[in-house]
């Protein structure tokens, strides 16, 4: 999720209408779980080389506010300044990929990998980002909006 110089900043979007009000979600070994209780924004799939670095593959994220969110468990919780804008959080245990957050600017939302949440999400794609970016083993004929850089 990083505009053309490598800084992260926010993606403005509406929480998802299907969305549970309360989700929880965390890494793959337990030690980071998190619950939010408010709205969650649908899915941003970003492919910049950032995300694509820290994933594996691309970022498919969601967001919500940072006074809905709780750590309920975080003994593993390790961050990562990955820009001059941002940090990401991670698992320093399995090395789960959790959350990226905004540094220098208004601090008010947590953006949330999309995969760590407990099922149901009821969440949906909304856009790719960046996909100038993307690597050659993939192709997005998904028919879902795209963009080269922010939308």
């Amino acid at each position: 999720m990083t505009p053309g110089d490598g800084d992260h900043v926010a993606i403005p979007g509406a929480p998802s209408p299907g969305a549970p009000e309360v989700a929880t979600g965390g890494c793959l070994c337990g030690g980071v779980r998190y619950r939010v209780a408010g709205p969650l924004r649908d899915v941003i799939a970003c492919h910049c080389s950032q995300c694509r670095r820290t994933s594996g593959h691309f970022v498919a994220a969601t967001e919500a506010a940072v006074a809905d969110f709780a750590l309920t468990s975080s003994e593993t919780l390790q961050w990562y300044v990955s820009s001059a804008e941002a940090e990401r959080g991670f698992c320093g245990r399995c090395g789960g990929n959790l959350f990226w957050r905004p540094t220098r600017t208004v601090q008010d939302r947590i953006y949330l990998m999309a995969g760590t949440l407990d099922l149901p999400t009821h969440l949906k794609i909304a856009r790719h980002i960046f996909v100038v970016d993307k690597s050659d083993y993939y192709t997005l004929e998904d028919g879902i909006p795209q963009s080269a850089g922010w939308p």
